[in-house]
């Protein structure tokens, strides 16, 4: 089975510091998917001025007494809980890229049912914007109507 990740709303390439000074202001900044158990090792970094970004990631999947379980490079899986790590960071003259923040896409809450016809189908799709209600990168847990799981059939 493949994931695809189709983002749109991405927030700029610059974040401003918060009036409160608890964040920092950030410059370059670009967006990937984090591969699992390795953090420097990103997918397909795109810029957060981009007017939309994709990600396609190659996975397996098994039936257990649970459910569907999915597995792959860029699956984390945390105490039993999957999901994807789109790492946010800024990137320097020298290509360096720093992550500051992630956003965490569960699919432990996709429904049994969706889930399976994914993996029958070949194709899980997720939509989502990447702008936070504050103007920022959208952060942490990222769960439905945030994000919309639809299953498809891979090309």
């Amino acid at each position: 089975m493949r994931i695809r990740i189709d983002a749109v709303d991405l927030p700029g390439l610059t974040r401003p510091a918060s009036v409160d000074g608890k964040v920092p202001a950030y410059g370059n900044i670009h967006i990937a998917v984090q591969r699992r158990d390795r953090p420097a090792e990103l997918l397909e970094p795109q810029p957060g001025d981009a007017p939309s970004a994709t990600w396609t990631l190659e996975c397996t999947t098994s039936s257990s007494p649970t459910g569907t379980e999915v597995k792959g490079p860029y699956v984390q899986d945390r105490l039993g809980r999957r999901f994807i790590y789109l790492s946010w960071g800024t990137v320097d003259e020298s290509g360096t890229f720093t992550m500051f923040r992630r956003a965490k896409l569960m699919l432990d809450v996709i429904p049994a049912d969706l889930l399976a016809t994914a993996a029958r189908d070949g194709l899980l799709v997720g939509r989502l914007g990447l702008t936070d209600a504050q103007g920022g990168p959208l952060c942490g847990r990222v769960e439905p109507p945030h994000i919309t799981w639809t299953a498809a059939r891979a090309d």
